[in-house]
């Protein structure tokens, strides 16, 4: 067995998959002991370490840069079966990372097609979830074939595609500003109210209180509601001010369940997808391309265009 062999590499990929080697050999339906010896061949014949034996287990550096591999012959091998007319492994995964709020309002419509197709072709797409600012560490430590992320810049090997501009908003219950805010939303008074936050990652509510503010680094009392359907819900019930998607917040403002603060301030977020080059950097046109991971893109784009504000030159 050499650094090479794919079942060697699916062996990583399970590892990495699973944090343990126990469900990765039932993820390989191979022995716990069968895990092991590859792993143990491959590390041997490349003269590195490439799993620390921890709980989770987790990747050194050259584990993560051949865990990178192991994904794009995994990419491959899915395109390579589809083109011959033959059904893949069902255990196939195709993993991208994605923002939290993409994710909840026009991700899933984008890919709904690729999803129905990889049903029938044998593979399985996997979403991992994320803040749009650390999409791309995913990418880059090759647990994913591609990305939704801020990150303008292209790693070595990938390309990079904009796709939008995601406008958030802020927001609170009618309930919450008649209590809280008879006066408005001011310098004043927002560093003692309670702003609703996707996770400590999240630093929206920041950014948008320092264009409203002119305030930089702004100390806030975070409400943490660790999900995008449940923020909106939250902010709908008077638990604090939220800061959102224009898209998420329409059918609330609609409804009246939700009050646009200060309706003129907005942050813009420039989305990117990004995704390895598994062809190779060729002339062709990417409306030409017909590997899954490059079909996966062009679904994304589509969607992004109906759904998202055009990008902003820079």
């Amino acid at each position: 067995m050499n650094a090479f062999d794919p079942v060697a590499l699916d062996c990583l990929a399970a590892l990495a998959d699973t944090g343990s080697f126990e469900r990765a050999a039932q993820q390989l339906s191979v022995t716990q002991s069968a895990v092991s010896q590859r792993l143990r061949t491959l590390e041997t014949g490349l003269g590195r370490l490439l799993v620390v034996r921890s709980r989770p287990l987790r990747l050194t550096e050259p584990g993560k840069l051949l865990l990178r591999y192991a994904r794009q012959l995994q990419a491959l091998r899915a395109d390579i079966t589809r083109e011959l007319g033959g059904v893949g492994n069902s255990n196939e995964r195709l993993p991208i990372a994605v923002n939290a709020d993409s994710l909840a309002t026009w991700v899933l419509p984008a890919l709904d097609a690729v999803v129905q197709d990889g049903q029938r072709e044998g593979y399985g797409l996997e979403l991992i979830v994320d803040d749009q600012d650390f999409t791309h560490e995913w990418l880059r430590e090759g647990a994913v074939l591609g990305c939704v992320s801020t990150v303008s810049e292209a790693l070595r090997g990938c390309r990079v595609t904009v796709l939008g501009t995601m406008r958030y908003i802020a927001v609170a219950s009618p309930a919450f500003v008649a209590r809280e805010l008879p006066t408005g939303l001011n310098r004043a008074n927002f560093a003692a109210l309670p702003w609703l936050v996707f996770n400590r990652k999240d630093d929206m509510h920041s950014a948008w209180v320092s264009r409203a503010f002119g305030i930089d680094a702004p100390r806030l009392v975070p409400r943490s509601v660790p999900s995008s359907e449940a923020h909106a819900r939250a902010a709908a019930m008077g638990w604090g001010l939220a800061v959102m998607p224009e898209q998420m917040a329409t059918r609330w403002l609609a409804s009246g369940e939700l009050l646009a603060v200060h309706p003129e301030v907005h942050v813009d977020v420039q989305l990117h997808w990004h995704q390895w080059s598994l062809r190779g950097d060729d002339s062709t046109a990417p409306t030409l391309r017909t590997g899954t991971l490059d079909r996966i893109g062009l679904a994304l784009a589509e969607g992004a265009r109906s759904s998202l504000r055009p990008a902003v030159p820079r």
